[in-house]
């Protein structure tokens, strides 16, 4: 359910549950941080397997608990802490807590019909506190309670306008797009990337 490939010095990890939207379960949340928390690639590209980025927790499991579990902040955490570049390809729709790996990457490419949101309001919980911080960072406080208060469906079309997202690509050419956006770290030293990452 969780894929993990090399090319060369980039790593990429793929959401692989299109049956179930990709939608996250207990195992998948702990494979996801271990395997971030793992690499030692120059680049690391998060995407999903099929028309869903992710539709963030398993019902299921979220009633379970896995809605308020500590994973979440655990894997968002090692995502924004990690010694490279971080590119979210985003192959669809990004909901709930699924949005915190997206926001803690350094660039955000998405196909055109992908659509952000966050339904903690309708569904009682709240959103991870980092999740809230790196949303408002991106795109004000405003557009945070528009998404997080008033429970709005954010296109990507859209988002690219709020700096939620920083390029639109074809389905085609996503991958593709997301290595060329890190030949130039992939060309660098370890050390050179971390020393740009921490001045921004």
């Amino acid at each position: 359910m969780i894929h993990s490939s090399t090319d060369g010095d980039c790593l990429i990890i793929t959401l692989d549950r299109p049956d179930k939207a990709n939608a996250l379960t207990l195992e998948m949340l702990q494979t996801l941080a271990d395997t971030v928390e793992g690499a030692t690639a120059k680049v690391l590209i998060l995407t999903g397997n099929g028309r869903v980025f992710s539709a963030g927790a398993d019902l299921d499991a979220a009633r379970a608990g896995l809605a308020t579990s500590p994973l979440w902040e655990r894997l968002s955490g090692a995502v924004a802490d990690y010694a490279g570049l971080t590119i979210a390809a985003i192959n669809g729709t990004v909901a709930g807590g699924a949005m915190g790996m997206v926001l803690a990457c350094d660039l955000r490419i998405s196909v055109t019909d992908a659509k952000f949101f966050y339904p903690v309001m309708r569904l009682g919980f709240l959103p991870q506190p980092s999740d809230v911080m790196r949303m408002g960072a991106l795109v004000g406080p405003s557009r945070t309670k528009f998404v997080l208060m008033a429970g709005q469906k954010v296109p990507a079309s859209e988002g690219l306008g709020w700096g939620l997202v920083d390029q639109i690509v074809t389905a085609e050419n996503l991958i593709g797009t997301a290595k060329a956006l890190a030949t130039d770290a992939l060309g660098a030293s370890h050390a050179h990337i971390i020393a740009i990452k921490r001045m921004i």
